[in-house]
């Protein structure tokens, strides 16, 4: 057997640029790093003798470099991925967040944070942390729970089980999330004698399980029993490439559709059965259907609790929900039939089975009803002295997109009026984290995304909170050329929760900057602030100037921000449903007791 002498970390580096999807790309596109003292001798000395194949990304802060890795693997359909490393403690707990994040949308990403000495002879190393009842836990274990495989490297001949390991959980469609290595900082500097054939080039086939026959023909019993079905379509459906599958069922059998944050554009917005946005934030045409239907299809879906209406939108109290579904444990949620498949086979199937089974056309005056109210919403205003909403700006963005055009968010106001006014058109043109809503994702986000297509048009939503906790990766995306356009909207505050803080009869506190503790008011100029970093910055008044600002960004080499002040309060009074978010039992404030009146009757009506 042929071997090469080779360290720890020069050993993963090369074997990760030898692993390919099924287009013979490399599957870890690249590997964003941080460098400490924790890393920078063994993976940065690596990483540089492997730069020509594998290109190393510097970014400003580990947990919104993490995010681009993520964004980048979210855009493309899971086919690809991206590697982050960085030093030991603070720098790897920033990424704890993100690999959160991963974990709960299902994401491959690779983290590879440093760790202390595997020989412990300077124990504690600088940054350590020190369990007093446990000397094998570090800081990395926080990992734990977040990643879908965690090991901690702690001999370089390790890696010939652990990264085929990790490879299999970042490729395995059900298995698929964040996976954590562990590189104790010695280990990385040591040699080992490796055989020649680990680093051969390796493909990687994405797995596409085929449904048990019992439960296929216990779904296909199901469907032809059903009298009213919905089908809710995940984020699964795009992982799986099965918007074509998904679009040639209905149509042959009849079945319309609703569409979750992360199933949004599985079919175009103006396809005759799609029937929008579901849940918490969604139309009032597809909760409509929900309400009355007797078996909920769900194609990809983990059943959160926005997408359920916190399980009070069913009202059908003979409904049944079936649930195709790569991972067994989604399938099983609430009692629901399963059909463990990837998501295309299973269609495919169910269709082949179904024959010429068709459902009579649902009641198209719905959607129809849904657009007339909701455009309004985003129709541009009259000039005035108003402040445009949070709407109106979605409604500009619109109006100025392109077929080539991505949106994205996470977390705040513009998600859930996203989800309902949005009309995204073709596959995967709307990005949205808002499995984790985690706020900062946006900016890095948007970087990964245009990184992943970028022949696409990016425009990132961000409101001014979000962009006040994460916003250096704008300077990454300046340094790298890469160019995206962001556009801020500024209320001055948390306007969202501040709004959820008033309807469960809260006073209005700690949200709003007018509403929080200071001693100055509030004065950040987000547009020098955009510039100082070296992007093009303008601020804007007016929703004709915001169109305008956008049709002029598409001809810009950099990164675009446009600033513009939004008023916090007005949101759609149409559509949306019931959440689940407990009110105080017992108050001083009259509108808390009345809130909490009307949140004990919502919580009976839906036991």
């Amino acid at each position: 057997m042929k071997t090469i002498r080779l360290t720890a970390a020069q050993a993963t580096v090369r074997y990760l640029a030898n692993q390919l999807n099924e287009e013979g790309e490399a599957f870890i596109a690249g590997v964003w790093a941080i460098f400490g003292h924790g890393n920078v001798a063994g993976m940065g000395e690596a990483l540089y003798g492997i730069r020509e194949s594998l290109q190393t990304y510097r970014g400003q802060n580990e947990q919104t470099m993490a995010h681009a890795a993520i964004a980048y693997a979210k855009q493309l359909g899971r086919r690809r991925a991206m590697a982050v490393t960085s030093s030991i403690g603070p720098g790897a707990t920033n990424m704890v967040t993100a690999a959160a994040l991963a974990h709960v949308n299902r994401l491959p990403v690779l983290f590879l944070p440093g760790d202390v000495f595997a020989n412990r002879h300077p124990d504690p190393v600088l940054q350590q942390i020190e369990d007093f009842g446990d000397g094998t836990v570090t800081v990395n274990d926080c990992f734990r729970p977040v990643s879908r495989y965690f090991d901690r490297i702690v001999r370089p001949e390790q890696l010939l089980s652990a990264l085929p390991r990790a490879m299999r959980t970042m490729t395995d469609p059900a298995d698929c999330g964040p996976v954590t290595l562990a590189l104790c900082q010695d280990v990385q500097a040591e040699a080992y004698d490796y055989p020649e054939s680990f680093f051969e080039p390796k493909v990687w086939h994405r797995r596409r399980p085929r449904p048990d026959e019992q439960e296929l023909a216990v779904a296909v019993e199901a469907i032809r029993k059903a009298r009213k079905p919905l089908i809710v379509a995940g984020g699964g459906v795009h992982f799986s490439g099965a918007t074509e599958a998904l679009k040639a069922f209905v149509e042959k059998h009849g079945i319309p559709v609703a569409e979750t944050q992360a199933g949004k554009s599985a079919l175009p917005w103006d396809h005759p059965l799609n029937f929008g946005p579901i849940g918490v934030t969604g139309a009032s045409s597809a909760n409509a259907i929900a309400e009355s239907t007797d078996l909920v299809i769900g194609v990809g879906t983990r059943f959160q609790d926005f997408t359920t209406g916190s399980w009070a939108l069913f009202r059908n109290t003979d409904r049944r929900i079936l649930s195709l579904n790569v991972q067994p444990y989604d399938s099983v949620k609430h009692d629901a039939l399963p059909l463990v498949s990837d998501a295309r086979v299973g269609l495919e199937l169910l269709s082949e089975h179904l024959g010429s089974h068709r459902f009579p056309a649902p009641d198209a005056g719905l959607k129809a009803d849904w657009f007339a109210r909701a455009d309004k919403f985003t129709d541009a205003p009259e000039e005035g002295n108003r402040l445009p909403t949070d709407m109106q700006v979605i409604g500009a963005v619109q109006r100025t997109a392109r077929d080539d055009t991505v949106v994205m968010c996470a977390a705040g106001t513009m998600p859930g009026e996203l989800h309902q006014l949005w009309k995204a058109g073709r596959p995967l043109s709307y990005h949205m984290e808002y499995g984790f809503s985690c706020m900062g994702y946006e900016i890095a986000g948007g970087l990964g995304i245009k990184m992943a297509e970028p022949e696409r048009d990016v425009v990132v939503m961000v409101g001014d909170g979000s962009y006040m906790m994460a916003n250096s990766e704008l300077a990454t995306a300046v340094a790298m050329g890469v160019k995206l356009t962001v556009v801020v909207t500024d209320n001055r505050g948390y306007g969202c929760i501040n709004r959820l803080q008033m309807a469960t009869g809260g006073a209005e506190f700690n949200n709003l900057l007018e509403h929080s503790h200071h001693v100055n008011p509030s004065r950040i100029d987000f547009t020098a602030h955009a510039a100082s970093m070296g992007a093009r910055a303008i601020k804007v008044a007016t929703i004709a100037e915001l169109e305008s600002a956008l049709k002029d960004a598409r001809g810009e080499t950099l990164p675009t921000v446009i600033v513009i002040d939004t008023d916090p309060y007005p949101a759609p009074d149409v559509g949306g449903y019931w959440w689940d978010v407990a009110v105080p039992e017992v108050s001083e404030r009259r509108q808390v007791n009345e809130a909490r009146a009307r949140y004990e009757a919502a919580v009976k009506e839906r036991n």
